[in-house]
């Protein structure tokens, strides 16, 4: 996951009859207003470095006019570069003759546009076997290649339809599937959801995490909309006047904005929905194991001034959780920590949104139990941590 797939170096895109000549401006930090006053010339992206790791779905973000759709026409060509290197797979790809562009664009990128960009007189499946047949793969292997990828995205049975026999979503769909006919490694998605309404939307954004899970693409998106980016983002990259103003995850950019725009930006989110119960447990100190006896359960309990108290094994595996009553009880009944161990305690993964947690932790009169894959204990939930996420 952190080998790097795409790297940016400075990169500008200016539009205007000699833009080389407003490189400098740009890169001495005159805003895009005052060179478009001065000049004429207008700044699409200013300057913009950033990395992209393989397998990734990378978000860049901005309002109307930010610079993010010129951005991610650069990382296809569909915009020449002003200045500034884009390096995939560490080869500049602004450097590419038009050959080995042709093949950059068939075999290692594909775009997702906004408005489907479907080929109207050709069928679902003409539409998807388009790039294959491009590439002289035969008939028989493209349209079985097609079918699979049609059902993959939700089209099984819709081969034969018109793209105008389709709904949006559905056309959404095909676009999609047209892009991932000829197996590339990136995806550039330049708002390929905003056309279609909300319900439709929320599944397709779903379908395509589904997606990148199955088939570990590197995934680069654009959007104009914070709950999109930060529902699909391992990363997400803020624009603002051509510019990136901050790269971070969704939580670090909600916990650290880098400065007030982004502050304005995210404070209508609500919390809950990308703060995660990873950055909100604390390290459990207050623990026995499962060999030591009731005794010292009682004194970590008094010590912690808590009334129950989880218990592990040597490796930090979770066991179970034992009170207080329980455990005076089995003092005098000569038993064992084992024989009294609970078990109506609520476990989660690390990656489980706080929005989740909520009714767990106002049900639960236990702290939640954060557990690895195989069942580590990493750390510990309480009510109020669960409440203070959401500020």
């Amino acid at each position: 996951m952190d080998n790097i797939k795409v790297k940016v170096e400075n990169l500008s895109k200016i539009f205007g009859p000699n833009p080389e000549t407003i490189i400098e401006k740009v890169k001495s930090g005159i805003s895009k207003e005052k060179i478009l006053e001065e000049t004429g010339y207008t700044v699409g992206v200013a300057d913009v470095s950033f990395e992209v790791k393989e397998r990734e779905i990378f978000v860049i973000m901005g309002l109307s006019g930010s610079g993010k759709s010129t951005l991610i026409r650069c990382l296809n060509l569909l915009n020449l570069p002003t200045d500034g290197k884009i390096y995939v797979d560490n080869e500049d790809i602004a450097k590419f003759n038009k050959e080995k562009l042709r093949q950059y664009r068939q075999n290692k990128a594909a775009m997702v546009f906004q408005h489907f960009g479907l080929m109207t007189h050709k069928s679902v499946i003409g539409n998807v076997v388009f790039g294959l047949e491009v590439k002289g793969v035969s008939q028989e292997q493209s349209y079985n290649k097609a079918k699979k990828i049609l059902s993959s995205v939700g089209l099984e049975g819709w081969e034969n339809k018109m793209p105008g026999e389709l709904s949006g979503g559905m056309q959404q769909r095909v676009g999609l599937a047209r892009a991932l006919a000829n197996d590339p490694d990136i995806l550039l998605m330049d708002e390929p959801f905003s056309a279609l309404d909300p319900l439709i939307r929320r599944e397709m954004q779903s379908e395509l995490i589904e997606i990148e899970s199955k088939l570990k693409k590197t995934i680069i998106f654009i959007t104009h909309d914070i709950n999109e980016a930060f529902q699909l983002g391992d990363r997400v990259a803020v624009m603002k006047d051509g510019k990136i103003v901050q790269v971070g995850t969704p939580e670090e950019i909600i916990s650290s904005p880098a400065n007030e725009y982004i502050e304005n930006f995210v404070k209508d989110m609500d919390r809950s929905k990308v703060m995660q119960a990873g950055s909100i447990m604390f390290e459990p100190k207050a623990l026995i194991t499962i060999d030591q006896g009731l005794k010292e359960a009682v004194d970590v309990m008094k010590e912690n001034g808590i009334s129950s108290v989880f218990v592990v094994d040597n490796k930090q595996m979770l066991q179970g959780i034992v009170t207080i009553d329980d455990t005076i009880r089995a003092l005098k009944e000569n038993k064992s920590v084992e024989d009294i161990l609970r078990h109506d305690y609520h476990a989660t993964p690390p990656d489980t949104y706080v929005d989740d947690l909520i009714p767990k932790a106002i049900e639960n009169k236990f702290p939640i139990a954060v557990i690895s894959e195989n069942n580590k204990l990493l750390g510990l939930i309480v009510r109020v941590s669960v409440l203070a996420g959401l500020v």
